[in-house]
């Protein structure tokens, strides 16, 4: 019985981490699904699907980074991180939701639990997005920036 309860916690915090792991790759991993299954769609065939899938996939997950990165305006920074940490935050409400009526909880708690969920994995999608514009490239230009002001006064 203890290691049936042990195992169950083991696997659940398990399922936790990758759920948190991978929620930043919820937007991509959408695009790449669509692209793929459009492919085939298409006539291309499973091996390229796949192929064309797993390009388009890289290729939204690298262009948000990049984007998140470079561009200065808030605005548009809030967007992008949206856009990735929006469907992060309903994959994470789905898979709480799934977690808490198999631990047979009430419809209202298994409500609250999943959209607790969904804030949190969303909130974690946010900052991982977030964390890929580096702290280097803001502390980066901030030392230029002084440099470059000290060099004139002086």
């Amino acid at each position: 019985m203890f290691l049936s309860v042990l195992l169950s916690v083991v696997g659940l915090g398990f399922l936790c981490w990758l759920l948190f792991s991978l929620a930043v790759y919820a937007l991509p991993f959408f695009v790449a699904v669509t692209v793929g299954y459009y492919t085939f769609e298409s006539g291309a065939g499973p091996i390229g699907a796949i192929a064309v899938a797993l390009f388009a996939g890289a290729v939204a997950l690298i262009l948000g980074q990049v984007a998140f990165a470079t561009i200065r305006s808030p605005t548009i920074r809030l967007a992008i991180g949206a856009l990735y940490a929006l469907p992060a935050g309903v994959a994470g409400f789905h898979a709480v939701k799934g977690l808490s009526e198999t631990g047979s909880a009430g419809e209202t708690w298994t409500l609250i639990f999943a959209s607790i969920g969904a804030i949190i994995v969303g909130a974690t999608a946010w900052v991982r997005i977030a964390s890929f514009a580096g702290s280097e490239t803001q502390s980066g230009d901030v030392d230029s920036h002084h440099a470059g002001y000290t060099a004139r006064e002086g």
